[in-house]
């Protein structure tokens, strides 16, 4: 042992004088790392494992040990690989016993301690602060580093007796715990310790700095509930396990009614107050597994795990009552709109299980209150294509269009050839509700597919066609416009005369009312010829194929004239409607042309008795 330690210190001596007497001398940093080769002693209580352990290095490669430092510095995420990455460099390069890491909590009031030895083992405990005679909690509260000349003190039986290192992990002046390194040669070793221990410090304090910001980027700062984004990252994950249970979840959407009037009359500072209680009423009623979240400025949303429909109207009714007992000054009792939808019921997608709610939501509220109570919508409860329930679908997309890149038109088509018909009547009412909102788009032509219907079936009756093909062609031309669906409204609603492109845009209308449309949905496939030809005219001069003639199906022909019609008695931004004589002359003018010459004749008869006001 003795000629051991004097080649060592020889070494000192000789790399003190070939790096021309560098500062860093006997006492510094690198000459206590070389000094690593004095270890000989093996380890007592390890002595089974002595052969399968790596023999140690004869002495420390400063560079190589720089550089691995260096890398974890840069390269770990995690406070766990951080520190991993630590102790194996510690024990690999330096041939530490033991590395140890604990990080004081404050609610419990104990530095939570891992300890792990050099072939892997792993050991957990606590030391309280009131262990005030225990070298950890002297440690940390002084915020000294100390040397003890054994590892007694940890009570772990099987560990390998050494000197250990006790040093705090300061950042910012505050410790936030200790480290411990077993090395019985840690006196020489405290300074680079002691900069790996602030470098851990800084680490975990950078860390948790980091979760706060993340923590709190996801928070609602005047309800502290979720924000929006907070809201959608928890339901995309109990939407996922909901899945991979097998079970239900709802989603309640609640709307605070008459914020806007609040906040105008009273102040934003009152409307926040409504907000604040709203939020907080929602957080003490809740249960521990459900979430709620700020959805938008005065919208409070609530994810319900394990949850079916009539589960969350009962919640729902308990929160609403709740609200409704709440009194604010200048406001009186809290009304909310609420909509709920549910997952798989309603559907699977979670950016449509929200538009669901958010329209069932919309319904709540043009439906008001109920003996003082707000009425409770769930998705289940309406036709989505009454009129109410259509509107309301078209204000959920219109509002959030940029959002989530959904045009009203594209999810009503969809929703359109998803439709399982139960019905004639349902049918009919379908497609009517499909032409009401297409006119809709163009503010110039409503209520036009309803009067071409009308006229259509008026001309098919007056030639003698059988009923049912009478109600193909009304039908058929309810649907007539149905392409426009995808014409943009710029263009629709041009209040002058089309350009050339435009009216290229334009003219693609009946075409994709056919195949984008009606195609796909079977039950309606026998209208694509009425929408698809009914711009074609009777010299070849139409679009989309120029068919001429009776080439023309006889049905197009019909729906051909009507549209016409009711297109020159309606107002148009440039012009004023057309009398009916009028109209009846420019038929007649357009007859063997544009329109069947029998055809017209026959209209012209009925003309009178059909026109309405427009």
């Amino acid at each position: 042992m003795k000629d051991e330690n004097k080649l060592a210190e020889k070494k000192e001596v000789l790399y003190h004088k070939t790096s021309g007497g560098s500062p860093i001398s006997n006492n510094g940093i690198i000459a206590r790392i070389n000094s690593l080769n004095n270890r000989t002693t093996s380890s007592r209580m390890y002595t089974r494992y002595h052969n399968s352990l790596q023999t140690p290095p004869s002495s420390v490669d400063y560079s190589d040990l720089v550089q691995s430092l260096n890398y974890i510095l840069k390269n770990k995420i995690s406070i766990t690989d951080f520190f991993g990455a630590i102790h194996k460099i510690l024990t690999t390069k330096m041939n530490c016993f033991f590395t140890a890491f604990g990080t004081y909590h404050n609610q419990a009031n104990y530095i939570n301690l891992k300890l792990i030895d050099r072939i892997g083992g792993t050991y957990s405990s606590r030391v309280f602060a009131s262990e005030t005679e225990n070298p950890v909690i002297e440690c940390y509260q002084t915020k000294c580093s100390n040397v003890k000349l054994d590892s007694k003190f940890l009570n772990i039986p099987y560990l390998q007796n050494s000197t250990v290192a006790v040093i705090p992990l300061l950042s910012v002046n505050n410790c936030i715990g200790v480290m411990l390194i077993g090395d019985n040669n840690a006196k020489n070793n405290m300074d680079l310790y002691s900069l790996l221990a602030n470098y851990l410090a800084l680490f975990v304090h950078n860390s948790d700095l980091i979760d706060r910001v993340n923590k709190n980027t996801n928070i609602d700062s005047l309800t502290l509930l979720n924000n929006h984004r907070g809201f959608q990252e928890v339901l995309s994950n109990e939407l996922a396990k909901a899945e991979a249970k097998n079970s239900q979840l709802s989603v309640i959407m609640m709307d605070i009614n008459n914020i806007s009037k609040i906040n105008r009359e009273l102040g934003h500072a009152k409307g926040d107050e409504v907000i604040k209680l709203v939020a907080e009423k929602v957080k003490q009623n809740i249960r521990s597994s459900d979430s709620a979240g700020r959805y938008g400025g005065d919208e409070i949303a609530i994810i319900l795990p394990d949850t079916d429909t009539d589960e969350a109207k009962y919640i729902a009714e308990y929160l609403t009552y709740s609200l409704s007992c709440c009194f604010v000054d200048d406001v009186g009792p809290v009304k909310v709109a609420v909509g709920i939808a549910t997952f798989p019921e309603s559907t699977k997608d979670q950016e449509k299980l929200l538009i669901l709610a958010e329209q069932a939501m919309y319904i709540s509220q043009s439906r008001g209150y109920k003996d003082g109570m707000s009425s409770i919508v769930s998705s289940s409860d309406y036709n989505f294509w009454d009129d109410m329930a259509l509107n309301s679908f078209a204000e959920v997309l219109t509002k959030r269009h940029a959002q989530i890149g959904i045009s009203f038109e594209e999810e009503l088509v969809h929703k359109f050839n998803n439709e399982q018909i139960i019905s004639q009547n349902h049918l009919i009412e379908m497609v009517t509700s499909l032409a009401s909102a297409i006119d809709a788009k163009d503010t110039y032509t409503k209520g036009h597919s309803s009067s071409v219907s009308r006229y259509s079936a008026a001309l098919a009756r007056a030639i003698n066609l059988p009923e049912n093909e009478v109600e193909r062609i009304a039908l058929g031309a309810l649907l007539h416009d149905v392409g426009k669906i995808g014409i943009p409204e710029n263009v629709l609603r041009k209040p002058t005369n089309l350009s050339d492109a435009e009216w290229e845009i334009m003219r693609q209308h009946p075409v994709i009312g056919a195949e984008k449309v009606l195609m796909p949905n079977e039950s309606l496939r026998d209208l694509i010829p009425i929408v698809k030809y009914h711009h074609e005219n009777w010299d070849g001069s139409g679009y989309p194929e120029k068919l001429k003639g009776e080439q023309i199906p006889l049905s197009a022909r019909i729906v051909a004239i009507a549209d016409a019609y009711h297109a020159l008695i309606s107002d148009r931004p440039y012009r004023k409607g057309l009398s009916v004589q009028k109209a009846c002359e420019i038929l007649k003018m357009g007859s063997n042309l544009q329109w069947d010459t029998n055809l017209v004749r026959q209209f012209i008869q009925i003309a009178p008795s059909i026109s309405t006001m427009v």
